[in-house]
């Protein structure tokens, strides 16, 4: 990982989300702060994007899943 490909990202800051956010990735771990611009490797982006599908997914199951219970 000598060569890591950096991307500059924000994280949004929000009046529920204001919390740091830890990503950790092979053994490297990083604490992304909320509402700053920063430098990361493409690869924590990678986790990020695929954690935002995946709650996503898990928002859509339950509200699917609610929708049914209530038939």
């Amino acid at each position: 990982m000598a060569a890591d490909k950096k991307v500059k990202i924000k994280l949004p800051l929000t009046r529920t989300e204001k919390e740091d956010v830890y990503v950790s990735v092979n053994g490297r771990t990083f604490l992304i702060k909320r509402g700053e611009e920063v430098e990361v490797p493409d690869y924590v982006v990678e986790v990020l994007r695929n954690q935002e599908e995946m709650l996503a997914t898990a928002m859509e199951f339950e509200a699917q899943a609610q929708a049914n219970a209530e038939l």
